[in-house]
């Protein structure tokens, strides 16, 4: 059955590409996987190859046209088709139809099986079958067209030409180009190759630089988490106006008081800097119900207790386990939860009311070297804290250089939520509650 020819996508980014030279000519039979034309596409010149034998009827695409992806560039089928209906439906798209110079005027005179190199007719462009893509692909390295200047003027030289004259010696400069514009094109340095030209660069190769093709990649079906994480990250950092507030905790009462309730527990039990983080935010949270809540077009909603969402790397990203009403909740329970959630999360087994919901969350990387960063909103939540490490620093006390450890946390904020003034005002209470953890009983 006669069909269209449309031209495949023969790199990842091509629009178009220009026909550099038919292989094959009207009338002329091929098998699976022969090469029908060379394509310049915006990468290279690439081999377009058929998935299927049969019959090259019609050129509608003659050697330097161009054609857009999808676009039909010849038709093919069994010897001796009527190919009329198909010639009418071409040229009513506005493409011509007409016999090329380059073409063979007689009729078919060989038989042959269907040419599939491209979906039908009413396929969109990215419908082309990907065989035909990965045939091409792996034709020809992506190097871009070269361009030498000679003492008369330019030489343009196909990159597939390129790399056969640099690979078997050849003088560029001693060959006549057949393709537009005199550009040297493969059949030229074949002929070269048939008739044993010899040039000065024969006696002194050309040695090319090290040249690597793209790198060969594998895809893998997407998570549904990384798609739930993907899809409200990019909700985040579009439409959020966001602004961002840093400041310096000394950490060091802290770290004392962890240190002394660790004394008294099991090591299963011990309790981390972050549980201590997470209970700070909490109570600052109370204090501060404009940071505890989320803008919902219309109205503002308020939350009535703290539920943080803290951060949690996993194999396919990263994912927010919540603690529910953390400001109710002591050091020694809150860091039995995290454990637990982080667990859950590292194993697949959260379920969805475990990681949604969060009205505020924490993202700490300071366990990983990390002094500061910025961390992107998690919507509906008005805010999040980005927490670096607690880090030994030369400050000024009394007029005197002591060191302390400091601790640099930075919250991104929602600014149709969270003024300047009131996201500052959040930071002045949570840097006190860690500076002086007693407040965190108040």
């Amino acid at each position: 059955m006669a069909e269209k020819f449309l031209m495949p996508k023969l790199s990842p980014t091509m629009e178009e590409g220009q026909i550099a030279r038919w292989v094959k000519s009207e009338g002329d039979t091929f098998e699976a996987n022969e090469t029908l034309a060379e394509v310049d596409t915006d990468k290279a010149t690439m081999e377009m190859t058929a998935l299927t034998g049969g019959t090259l009827l019609k050129i509608l695409k003659g050697e330097g046209e161009t054609a857009a992806l999808g676009e039909a560039i010849a038709i093919t089928g069994n010897k001796g088709e009527d190919i009329s209906a198909l010639l009418s439906e071409v040229s009513s798209n506005g493409k011509k139809a007409e016999p090329r110079p380059e073409a063979k005027s007689e009729p078919p005179a060989s038989a042959g099986g269907e040419a599939v190199a491209a979906d039908k007719s009413k396929s969109k462009p990215e419908d082309v079958p990907p065989q035909s893509e990965t045939r091409a692909a792996a034709s020809v390295p992506p190097d871009k067209e070269q361009v030498s200047t000679v003492a008369n003027g330019r030489m343009i030289v196909s990159p597939i030409a390129a790399r056969m004259a640099a690979d078997n010696g050849i003088d560029l400069r001693s060959i006549s180009g057949s393709g537009p514009n005199g550009r040297i094109i493969k059949r030229d340095i074949e002929q070269a190759l048939a008739g044993g030209t010899q040039t000065a660069a024969a006696t002194k190769p050309f040695t090319p630089a090290t040249q690597v093709g793209s790198s060969a990649y594998r895809d893998e079906p997407t998570s549904k988490i990384r798609q739930v994480i993907a899809s409200r990250l990019a909700e985040s950092i579009g439409p959020i106006p966001t602004f961002y507030l840093t400041v310096e905790i000394e950490m060091d009462t802290a770290l004392g008081v962890r240190k002394q309730i660790n004394a008294n527990l099991s090591e299963n039990e011990k309790i981390s800097v972050n549980d201590i983080i997470v209970k700070a935010a909490a109570m600052s949270l109370l204090k501060h119900p404009w940071v505890n809540a989320s803008y919902q077009n219309k109205n503002v909603r308020f939350y009535e207790q703290a539920d943080i969402g803290v951060a949690v790397a996993i194999d396919e990203g990263l994912i927010t386990p919540v603690v529910r009403g953390a400001n109710l909740k002591g050091l020694a329970e809150i860091s039995a939860e995290i454990k637990d959630l982080a667990s859950k999360a590292k194993d697949k087994k959260l379920q969805p009311e475990q990681y949604t919901g969060a009205t505020f969350s924490i993202s700490n990387l300071g366990m990983m070297g990390i002094k500061e960063f910025t961390a992107i909103i998690n919507p509906p939540e008005a805010a999040i804290i980005a927490v670096g490490g607690a880090n030994p620093t030369p400050v000024v006390r009394d007029g005197q250089v002591v060191v302390r450890s400091i601790m640099n946390v930075t919250m991104s904020c929602d600014h149709r939520v969270v003024d300047g003034a009131t996201g500052a005002r959040f930071l002045q209470t949570f840097k006190q509650m860690l500076e002086t953890p007693a407040m965190m009983l108040m």
